[in-house]
């Protein structure tokens, strides 16, 4: 009966992986900031975790990215841990190329705050290292700059934090990214790639060239379902991006795209299955409900769907 509900379960999450998903710079999946974190008063948790999960995100164009992580978080006392994330990318089905490398590497600090019988205030501060410069070039047109949907980091130092409130019903959470390493090495124009086809297939990329990312804030209100092997969740993602992005045109000018600020909102499912007290599996889908009308950082998705199986010890 257990493996018969684990495949519905993955059945269901492959069945929605063509639906509207969501996507941001990182922060939404870190620390305080979390969808469907643990809460049991009864059970004492492990402090000690390892997540493996697996990503797929169509793209609003041809790239089809694809993400697999290793999530560590290590107690350094009972009311602090550390998070280390380590994520590997593929980006494939791509028009224009395809690639693939070690992803930006997240590290997180959290600290619970306040801890009572009926809920539980933690706080997160951390930030993204880059691995690359966002400068990687096509392998099907040689030597031309990739727009940001192509690139496997985002190639700029982000510092992140964040808080959050949790009970046995509800999760809240709010945090705030901000690029503090602000141009990254992305050359992406419309002039690029002279020889393709369709002039117009390029103009579906934001450009991007010596992007200077802006600053996002989140909120997450998350509704948890809980019960003793099962836990379920639903609930509302919204990103504001509160600075414009900036390029750089081809005139040597620093613009602002029209488009690029502003809000974009997701619905977020979580549906998990604990084997036993050290570990479960957990899947999450998600359908964009707003999204800003240009995104020269290469993040909108039109699907998300991911698999997580995760270990305490």
């Amino acid at each position: 009966m257990k493996i018969f509900i684990l495949f519905a379960f993955i059945s269901i999450a492959s069945a929605n992986a063509l639906a509207q998903g969501c996507s941001d710079a990182g922060f939404c999946t870190m620390g305080a900031m979390k969808p469907d974190q643990p809460y049991n008063k009864k059970v004492q948790l492990k402090l000690r975790s390892m997540e493996l999960s697996f990503y797929r995100g169509v793209t609003t164009t041809t790239p089809v990215i694809y993400v697999a992580t290793a999530d560590f978080n290590f107690s350094l006392n009972a009311k602090s841990s550390f998070q280390l994330k380590v994520p590997y990318t593929f980006v494939r089905s791509g028009n224009l190329g395809e690639t693939e490398g070690i992803s930006d590497l997240s590290l997180c600090y959290t600290r619970s705050l306040l801890n009572t019988d009926r809920f539980d205030v933690n706080f997160s501060v951390g930030g993204k290292i880059p691995t690359n410069k966002s400068d990687l070039t096509s392998n099907k047109f040689p030597s031309e700059p990739l727009p940001m949907y192509y690139q496997t980091s985002l190639g700029t130092y982000d510092f992140i934090t964040g808080v959050s409130l949790i009970n046995r019903k509800w999760l809240f959470a709010t945090g705030i990214q901000i690029p503090f390493k602000h141009i990254n090495q992305n050359a992406f124009d419309w002039k690029d790639f002279p020889d393709y086809p369709n002039p117009d297939y390029l103009k579906t990329y934001s450009q991007s060239n010596l992007l200077k990312r802006g600053i996002d804030v989140m909120l997450r209100v998350e509704r948890n379902f809980r019960f003793s092997r099962f836990n379920f969740s639903t609930g509302l993602l919204p990103i504001y991006r509160i600075t414009n992005d900036r390029i750089t045109n081809l005139q040597g000018m620093e613009v602002k795209p029209e488009g690029a600020r502003g809000l974009a909102m997701s619905g977020i499912i979580t549906g998990g299955y604990n084997f036993n007290v050290r570990s479960g599996i957990k899947l999450l889908w998600g359908h964009k409900i707003i999204q800003r009308d240009k995104n020269p950082d290469g993040l909108t998705r039109n699907s998300v769907s991911s698999i997580t199986y995760n270990y305490r010890f």
